[in-house]
């Protein structure tokens, strides 16, 4: 099967990484030449570690020949299934949405890696909405299993069963949401950050404290403002526009202190810097 992945950044890459690892032929598209570079250097990165640690037995040269990169939208027409992983805002995905509607096959499944904007209206924006879904990877891709399914209320059964079948064969465990703002998992942990960030926006506890508690109280393996960090602060701020915009509730209203990180380019792991300093890796 020939998978498309549209957007290059840390989940589109992970995405296409995994597909091809499972022995896909797979086309990363991306209009920036300068992410699609990155994305070729970080996956050889990724295999490179994987086969150290003995989690892959082919060759990352080999894997990695399986995937295209490529800057013309164009391509997706040979796509059997094609993931938009590009910003969480609604205009830019729904413009993704229709351009990729555009090109591929009527055959072709679309999803969409949203986190939380609502299925039901990025659909709108396909032309066969009963082969379109959410399909919601969690990052790292090639680490973590899980995966969230979000059907909308046009979605066929057929594309539900086959698209969680396919999941399943490239090694994900596929849970199912209906479209609710923030699906499973943003709608329980947001508001977990977002009371975290509170604590330290008052100036209860310092983030290390505040990290602390949970990992050594809750048994969490990383407290919630190190892994808004790890998630990325910008990510954290439009999921919870999204949530406070769609449930009308204060309490999903991103706090000023994430505001401010994210406007002054504080946006976590990814920029350097967050609620912690972390070491840039230049390439």
């Amino acid at each position: 099967m020939k998978v498309g992945v549209v957007g290059a950044g840390t989940m589109g890459r992970g995405i296409g990484q995994i597909f091809a690892q499972s022995g896909h032929d797979v086309i990363i598209i991306d209009v920036s030449p300068e992410a699609l570079n990155f994305a070729r250097k970080d996956i050889k990165n990724s295999l490179e570690r994987l086969l150290k640690k003995d989690k892959i037995k082919e060759a990352p040269e080999t894997i990695l020949g399986r995937i295209e990169f490529l800057g013309d939208i164009e391509s997706l027409k040979s796509c059997a299934i094609v993931i938009e992983a590009v910003f969480e805002r609604i205009d830019i995905k729904k413009d993704t949405l229709a351009k990729i509607s555009s090109f591929v096959s009527e055959d072709a499944v679309i999803g969409s890696n949203t986190s939380s904007i609502s299925i039901d209206v990025l659909s709108r924006s396909v032309k066969r909405p009963e082969r379109f879904l959410g399909i919601h990877f969690f990052n790292p891709v090639p680490v973590m299993s899980l995966v969230e399914i979000v059907p909308s209320e046009a979605t066929s059964r057929e594309i539900l069963e086959t698209t969680t079948e396919l999941l399943k064969s490239v090694g994900k465990d596929p849970v199912f949401s209906k479209n609710f703002p923030g699906f499973i998992s943003n709608r329980i942990l947001m508001p977990m950050i977002r009371e975290a960030i509170l604590t330290y926006e008052q100036g209860i506890a310092s983030p290390s404290d505040i990290d602390k508690t949970f990992m050594l109280g809750m048994n969490h393996p990383m407290g919630p403002l190190k892994l808004a960090d790890f998630i990325g602060l910008d990510v954290c701020y439009d999921i919870m526009e999204v949530l406070y915009r769609d449930f009308g509730n204060p309490s999903f209203k991103p706090p000023i202190t994430l505001k401010n990180l994210v406007d002054s380019g504080k946006l976590g792991v990814k920029s350097g810097r967050g609620f912690y300093n972390y070491k840039v890796k230049k390439e």
